[in-house]
C-alpha cells in the first residue's frame, strides 16, 4: 500500500507541476517548433570541436545551439524503448504516445488531433519546412493520420487537403515531389496515377519546385499563401553536397527565414500568429549511414537556422517562443572508437572530417554512376585495376583518404552495393567515430528553447508528450476538440473498395507481428539492413 501511495503522490506531483509551470500567454502569439531529427548529445559534441578544429577556435567556443539548453526529453514509443520517428513526432504534435509507425494515430488506430491543426482552427497560419520529403515522419504527424508511415502517397494527398478537417497547412517547404508526381511521369514514385500538383492547385495552393522559383519567393517577401515548395524528388541533399549545387537546392535556414518572413507578413493584421515547424531532417539519415562529415555539416546548417530563428524572435514585434528537440538520436554516435584489440587510446580526430569534401551517399552515387558507364564486355571492360584507381581517387578527392588498405579497397570493389556504408566505416575509422547502430537509439535527447523563463515547464527532464502538451498550452488550443471532430467526420473519408470492403481513410492497418519498415523479423535477424537500405536510398539508380 505504501508503495502504490508513493507512486499516486508522485504522479499527482508530476501533473501539477507540468500543468502549473506555463500559463498561456494572453494576446497574439508566434510559435516556433524545430525538430533535430536524430540528434542526440554526442552530435553535439562531435559537431562542436569539428567547428573548433575547422576554425581554429578557442576550446571555450560553442555552438548558438548550447546557450540555450534548457532540459531533456524520454523518448520510448508505446511498442519500444527505441522509438521510430512516426510515433516521436506524434508525441509532439498529439501529446500522445503510439506504436512505431504511427502518423498521429493512436495504439487503437484511432486518430488524435494535432497542435498544428488545432491551431488553424482556432484562426493561426501554419508552416512546415523540412529538408527531406514533406511526406516523411515529422512533417507528416503535423498534418496527416495514417496507420503505416510507408503510405507517403496516401500521406501527401492528406497534406494538400484531402482530409476530414479540409487544409490544415498554408505553407510547405522542403523536398518528396516524387510523391505528388502521378505514376509514369519522370520522377514519379507514386505507386497510381494521381497528380497531386495538379491537385494542391484545385485546392488553392501556389506551386513551386526549382531555385529559380524559390529565389522568386525574396525570402518570404514575395509568397502567397497556401505554398507548396518542392525542391527534389526524393531529399534535398546532405548539406556536405548541397553546398556545391546552390544553385539547385535552397538551404535550411533560407527556407525558415522565408516560412517566418512570409507567415508573419500574412498575420500582420490579424489577432492570431502562426505555428510553423522547422525539421533539420538529415541529421537522421546521417546517422542512419554512420557517417561523420556529413553529420558534422548537417548539425551546423541546423545551428545556423536555430540562429536565424532566434534573430527573428527578436527583432519582431509579436511575442514569440521557439523550442527545439529532437525525436531521437540515431547511430549510437560516441565521439571515439576503439580500432584495435589493445587498450584504446582516448583520441578522436576532427581533422580527418574536415579533409572530407562530399557525404558517403554522393561518393556511392558517383561510383554507381561509373559502373554504369561502363561497358560490360569486350576488350573495353574494365579491369580490377581500373577501378582501384578510380577509388583510389574518389577517395582522395572524396574523402581525403590517402591510405586506404586492401581490405577496404576490396570490399569496395566485391560489394559496390553496400558502398554507401563501406565510404562511411572509412571516414569514420579515420576520424575514430563510433558508431553503434545504424537505426536509432534509446538515448535522451537534449531540448533547447528561445526562451527559459516561457519554456520553463520543460526545464529538466521530461517525457516527449509533455513537449506536445507545452505547444498547445501555450497557443491555448484545444487538440482534444480536434481529436473529436477528426472521429466524427472521419468516417465519411473511407474508402469502399472492390467486393464492398471497406477502408479506412487511414490506410490498412498493419497486420499481427508485421514490421512497419517492410521487413520482417528473419530479416532483421540476418542482419540485412544494408541490403535493404540499398534498395531504398537511391543510390544506385534502382
Amino acid at each position: 500500500g505504501i508503495i502504490i501511495l508513493a507512486v499516486v503522490y508522485q504522479k499527482q506531483q508530476q501533473t501539477a507541476r507540468r500543468h502549473d509551470d506555463t500559463p498561456a500567454p494572453s494576446g497574439k502569439r508566434n510559435l516556433i517548433f524545430m525538430v533535430s531529427d536524430g540528434m542526440g548529445p554526442a552530435s553535439l559534441s562531435l559537431t562542436r570541436s569539428f567547428r573548433q578544429h575547422e576554425h581554429g577556435l578557442p576550446w571555450g567556443d560553442k555552438l548558438v545551439l548550447d546557450g540555450h539548453l534548457i532540459g531533456q526529453s524520454r523518448t520510448r514509443s508505446t511498442s519500444s524503448l527505441v522509438t521510430d520517428s512516426a510515433a516521436g513526432a506524434t508525441a509532439f504534435s498529439c501529446g500522445m504516445k503510439s506504436y512505431n509507425g504511427a502518423i498521429s494515430v493512436l495504439p487503437d488506430h484511432s486518430p488524435c488531433g494535432t497542435v498544428l491543426e488545432a491551431a488553424k482552427k482556432a484562426g493561426y497560419m501554419t508552416g512546415l519546412v523540412v529538408t527531406t520529403r514533406i511526406t516523411d515522419a515529422t512533417p507528416a504527424c503535423f498534418a496527416a493520420h495514417v496507420n503505416r508511415r510507408e503510405e507517403e502517397d496516401r500521406i501527401a494527398e492528406q497534406m494538400i487537403g484531402y482530409h476530414p478537417l479540409g487544409r490544415v497547412v498554408d505553407l510547405m517547404l522542403g523536398a518528396g515531389r516524387c510523391h505528388f508526381l502521378p505514376n509514369g511521369t519522370r520522377g514519379s514514385c507514386r505507386a497510381d496515377g494521381k497528380d497531386v500538383v495538379t491537385m494542391a492547385k484545385e485546392n488553392g495552393f501556389n506551386y513551386v519546385d526549382s531555385r529559380v522559383g524559390f529565389d522568386g519567393l525574396k525570402l518570404g517577401s514575395e509568397v502567397e499563401l497556401p505554398l507548396l515548395g518542392l525542391f527534389a524528388d526524393q531529399d534535398i541533399p546532405f548539406e556536405i553536397d548541397r553546398r556545391f549545387e546552390d544553385e539547385t537546392y535552397p538551404a535550411l535556414d533560407e527556407m525558415a527565414k522565408t516560412a517566418m518572413k512570409a507567415l508573419a507578413e500574412t498575420t500582420k493584421d490579424s489577432d492570431k500568429g502562426f505555428f510553423l515547424m522547422i525539421e533539420g531532417s538529415r541529421i537522421d539519415h546521417a546517422g542512419h549511414a554512420n557517417d561523420p562529415a556529413a553529420q558534422v555539416h548537417e548539425v551546423l546548417a541546423y545551428d545556423k537556422a536555430f540562429s536565424s530563428v532566434l534573430e527573428f524572435l527578436e527583432k519582431d514585434s509579436v511575442l514569440g517562443v521557439m523550442v527545439s528537440t529532437s525525436d531521437h538520436e540515431t547511430g549510437g554516435l560516441s565521439a571515439a572508437k576503439q580500432l584495435h584489440t589493445t587498450y584504446p587510446d582516448y583520441l578522436w580526430y576532427p581533422g580527418a572530417l574536415a579533409n572530407a569534401s562530399h557525404s558517403s551517399e554522393h561518393l556511392a552515387r558517383q561510383y554507381f554512376t561509373h559502373l554504369r558507364s561502363l561497358p560490360q564486355h569486350g576488350a573495353h571492360s574494365p579491369t580490377s585495376d581500373d577501378l582501384r584507381a578510380y577509388l583510389t581517387d574518389l577517395l582522395a578527392t572524396g574523402l581525403g583518404v590517402h591510405d586506404a588498405t586492401s581490405e577496404e579497397m576490396q570490399i569496395l570493389l566485391g560489394h559496390p552495393e553496400i558502398s554507401f556504408f563501406t565510404f562511411a566505416d572509412i571516414i569514420s575509422r579515420r576520424s575514430q567515430t563510433g558508431w553503434s547502430t545504424h537505426g536509432h537509439s534509446a538515448v535522451d535527447v537534449n531540448i533547447y528553447a528561445s526562451d527559459a523563463r516561457a519554456a520553463k515547464a520543460l526545464a529538466g527532464n521530461h517525457e516527449n508528450t509533455e513537449v506536445g502538451e507545452f505547444l498547445a498550452r501555450w497557443l491555448d488550443v484545444d487538440v482534444g476538440a480536434v481529436t473529436k471532430e477528426l472521429r466524427e467526420r472521419g468516417a465519411a473519408f473511407d474508402i469502399v473498395g472492390e467486393g464492398g470492403k471497406r477502408e479506412s481513410w487511414m490506410g490498412r492497418i498493419a497486420e499481427e507481428g508485421e514490421r512497419l519498415d517492410g521487413l520482417d523479423h528473419l530479416d532483421h535477424a540476418k542482419g540485412d539492413f544494408g541490403k535493404m537500405m540499398y534498395k531504398r536510398c537511391n543510390v544506385c539508380g534502382a
